[in-house]
């Protein structure tokens, strides 16, 4: 009986949770179109998640490039099929290996930043003042941050993926003597619109999932240090699986339309 309460108590608890977080999102969509527009804010919020994020999103793709090409390469020489390398591995990269994991990256740098900021400005009442001194504290905190992190996660996404196909290309020309002219020529002949779009596109709804989640947590934690952590912990665990519901729905449609 006590189990089944339990069972009841964390579903109902669960729904409260998504319907806080679909209310959130629509009072951002209220704010975003509504001056005044924190332009400054909103460039430094891009500076923060972009360029600071670069030298990770870099080393990753770069990792991310060698692996995966060593990973591959035995089981394509046994076919003899080893001449398709470059043409396997930049689809399967710039379709969905590069930008799930870049995203799950960014989700724990940014997202537990956000959640970890925003927290902290909580419990410190911050907030509160900004409110009496008649700052609007949800477009100067959240709306910047949530535009920024759907702005720069297709722009860290694009350089994660030149950066393992430049790791790829450096294990091909080691391994295979394959030049790097040569394997980036057979990459471009591969890639066809149809990759590059959906998986830029749904870059978008990944920023903006990170920047929700990480500012919802944040700007709804709970009193005290323990706060704190806690939001910006969940931040980290609810985007992460955010992000892979996202990915599938993305990869759904796009088998419909392509």
């Amino acid at each position: 009986m006590s189990k089944s309460l339990n069972f009841y108590s964390n579903l109902r608890t669960f729904f409260e949770e998504v319907g806080a977080l679909a209310r959130f999102a629509g009072r951002y969509f209220r704010e975003v179109l509504s001056p005044p527009f924190e332009f400054r804010e909103l460039i430094n919020q891009c500076y923060n998640m972009g360029n600071k994020s670069l030298l990770l999103v870099g080393v990753t793709g770069f990792i991310l490039g060698l692996v995966f090409t060593l990973q591959s390469r035995p089981t394509l020489l046994e076919f003899g099929a080893v001449a398709w390398m470059p043409s396997m591995i930049s689809i399967s990269i710039v379709r969905e290996i590069g930008p799930v994991i870049i995203a799950l990256i960014c989700a724990g740098r940014i997202g537990s930043g956000i959640g970890a900021e925003l927290g902290s400005m909580k419990v410190t009442e911050q907030i509160d003042a900004m409110e009496v001194s008649g700052t609007n504290p949800f477009k100067f905190l959240v709306v910047t941050r949530v535009l920024a992190a759907t702005l720069m996660l297709p722009v860290l996404v694009i350089f994660g993926d030149f950066i393992a196909l430049v790791g790829s290309a450096i294990i091909e020309n080691i391994k295979g003597g394959v030049s790097l002219q040569l394997y980036f020529n057979q990459v471009f002949d591969a890639l066809e619109f149809t990759d590059l779009l959906p998986a830029t596109l749904k870059t978008f709804f990944f920023g903006f999932a990170i920047g929700l989640v990480g500012c919802f947590k944040g700007y709804n934690s709970k009193k005290g240090t323990a706060g704190v952590g806690e939001a910006s912990n969940s931040a980290v665990v609810y985007t992460s699986m955010l992000l892979f519901i996202i990915d599938f729905i993305a990869v759904f449609i796009a088998d419909i339309f392509y």
